[in-house]
């Protein structure tokens, strides 16, 4: 297996795995501001189109079988490239696009930077 790019906290997945019950398979896009803010965005699958401007930085275990990809436009991935992604979940009101506002509580993005080993693992593989 590869060097891992993106993972979600113990809540995260938890919330992920609720919202799937309710509106079938999930995608995950780290919003690049304007009205949304700077967090990741959780649409049903394919409501939001992807393509060639968009970055799939790995999938999301939710157990089971079940994933979630997570993608990431190619410039904002530029400033990210060197980092480790951590999807969270805390208190407060999201934004109105994502499926979780409902709920009381938005998805927050953590980051480290990538360790020496991860960054020759990407390298090896050809994706930094």
């Amino acid at each position: 297996m590869g060097v891992e790019r993106v993972a979600a906290t113990a809540e995260a997945v938890q919330l992920l795995r609720r919202l799937r019950e309710q509106h079938g398979e999930l995608m995950i896009h780290q919003s690049g501001g304007c009205c949304d803010g700077s967090s990741p965005m959780c649409y049903p699958a394919g409501e939001l189109l992807t393509g060639d401007v968009d970055v799939h930085l790995g999938d999301l275990d939710l157990g089971d079988g079940a994933s979630v990809p997570v993608w990431m436009t190619r410039a904002q991935y530029e400033y990210w490239k060197h980092t480790h992604l951590t999807i969270d979940v805390v208190p407060g009101r999201g934004a109105g696009f994502s499926l979780e506002a409902p709920e009381g509580v938005r998805f927050l993005l953590r980051s480290r930077l990538l360790t020496d080993d991860e960054v020759q693992g990407l390298l090896a593989a050809g994706v930094l």
